[in-house]
């Protein structure tokens, strides 16, 4: 009886979660119209179908493989036609910005190294002279200079009022006249004319929600890897390599490290493991070379227990929006996620009495989008203790918890990185604080999650830096993709009840 009570709380408040989730998307969409509406029913239409299929798995109804594919197909289906009348009423309709922006800065976010700024809420904090000390400001920027920055401004643009010293350059506070996009590219364009290079313009939100613009000089530009950075990021990418061969040793039952001579049986393992990886980093890369961003080479951070615990590439050039940082961030999980589902689903059915593997049924409660993939396809083979399994299985799970872990909302992993470009730095941080939290917890039962929170705390604790252009947000078709990624993270990473595991016959 407590085991049910224990099912059916944790079921509601699974419940209220998704409906607090979608009426906060629905408050968050009010605002913008009939424009905004259809952009959430977008969302509601992408999520439908892996809501519907975990909702009706959770009450033992088992949806086949073929009409998990038509759920999809049909989702997808919506989602185009959302698309449409959504193009179709944006022609006809200006799109309003929300009266209030959540996109914060910290007031040396643009310039301090990332390694020393400390986490929390971030605002750009502006501090004036007091008007009765009569003490003038002395402004950071040459007089000449001052002139032309200040010549890039009008009243059609950004009727600047008020300049204030600001690190190495100038706050100009003022009245944002036109579309953000657009005004940020005119007066781009206008000061590298009078210029050159010499100096960024940044189009942000203070803490009283105002548009202001910050002009630093390009000397405060990321740096790129020095040798020494190089030298690391070789060492790393050597260590991985071990330890995906140790990895495979280890799954087929024996030390590598101890029997190097039989390599040849754990490559395909360790291959698939980097077919991971390398997926993601190259749709990393292929999406900054597009928009002409530099990333520094891959630093990974391997591990015993999967081979791989994913990679961090620093940004070595400033972002030109937040469309930029999302499309980045989610290239990477979207192609890693991509192989690992086709690994697994592909192993699934190859997977046969007699099969290189043979794994307890315990194995697939450990999540739940495993656990519910592999009942769609193998059935009652669940049912046993035992269960042989294809190797593609094996590897396409540990490149979903690779893709996943990487997932998590925090700091620079692509999950913060997502939910920073969607929702904007002040939520970043509290998501950021939130899977600590989270972490910390599970860590009492789980000590493999006490050490990604260690290497989350030490090396990427921090937000990316403000873009150029903070005002502009990513259109609601990119919030639904991060929101599907995020959910899905969830599903891998989080393990299936013991009576919900017990009522869909896993390992009994």
């Amino acid at each position: 009886m407590p085991i049910v009570a224990s099912e059916n709380t944790a079921t509601i408040a699974l419940v209220l979660v998704a409906l607090g989730i979608l009426g906060w998307g629905f408050y968050r969409a009010r605002p913008f119209g009939k424009l905004g509406i259809l952009a959430w029913l977008q969302s509601v239409a992408l999520m439908s179908p892996w809501l519907l299929f975990f909702g009706l798995f959770a009450a033992g109804i088992y949806l086949n493989l073929v009409a998990v594919l038509l759920l999809l197909v049909a989702s997808t289906g919506l989602y185009i036609y959302l698309g449409r009348q959504l193009r179709k009423a944006a022609s006809d309709t200006v799109l309003p910005r929300p009266d209030a922006a959540e996109v914060k800065s910290q007031s040396d976010a643009f310039s301090a190294p990332e390694s020393q700024r400390p986490p929390g809420p971030e605002t750009i904090k502006i501090v004036t002279s007091s008007p009765a000390n009569n003490e003038s400001e002395i402004i950071p920027v040459p007089v000449e200079d001052l002139k032309a920055i200040k010549g890039i401004f009008g009243i059609d643009t950004f009727f600047a009022t008020e300049t204030i010293p600001y690190q190495d350059g100038v706050i100009l506070k003022g009245n944002l006249r036109g579309d953000p996009e657009q005004v940020h590219s005119r007066l781009t364009a206008s000061l590298e004319e009078r210029l050159n290079d010499r100096y960024r313009l940044f189009l942000v939100e203070n803490q009283d929600d105002k548009p202001v613009v910050i002009i630093l000089p390009s000397t405060n530009d990321p740096q790129p890897t020095t040798l020494s950075q190089k030298i690391l990021a070789v060492v790393l990418l050597l260590a991985t390599i071990a330890t995906s061969l140790e990895t495979g040793g280890l799954l087929l039952g024996f030390d590598f490290f101890n029997s190097p001579a039989r390599y040849l049986e754990v490559l395909p393992i360790a291959a698939g493991i980097w077919a991971v990886l390398g997926s993601g980093e190259i749709a990393r890369r292929v999406l900054a070379n597009r928009y002409k961003v530099g990333l520094s080479w891959p630093f990974f951070i391997p591990t015993l227990q999967i081979g791989c615990f994913g990679a961090i590439d620093r940004f070595e050039s400033l972002l030109p929006n937040r469309k930029v940082l999302f499309d980045i961030a989610f290239a990477g999980s979207a192609a890693g996620g991509i192989v690992s589902v086709l690994m697994l689903v592909t192993g699934l059915l190859l997977s046969h009495p007699g099969s290189l593997f043979q794994i307890p049924a315990e194995f697939f409660k450990g999540s739940v989008l495993v656990g519910t993939l592999a009942k769609v396809v193998l059935g009652s083979a669940l049912q046993q203790q035992i269960v042989d399994v294809h190797p593609l299985v094996v590897i396409g799970w540990l490149g979903l918890v690779i893709t996943a872990i990487n997932l998590m909302p925090a700091g620079q992993l692509d999950g913060g990185r997502i939910v920073q470009a969607i929702y904007g730095r002040k939520i970043a941080s509290r998501t950021t604080l939130a899977t600590f939290v989270v972490l910390a917890i599970v860590s009492l039962v789980n000590p493999l999650a006490l050490y990604w929170a260690i290497v989350i705390l030490i090396l990427q604790r921090n937000l990316e830096r403000p873009s150029l252009n903070e005002l502009t947000e990513p259109d609601d078709a990119r919030a639904a993709l991060g929101l599907l990624a995020l959910f899905l993270m969830i599903a891998a990473l989080l393990p299936l009840t013991p009576a919900l595991a017990g009522r869909l016959g896993i390992g009994n």
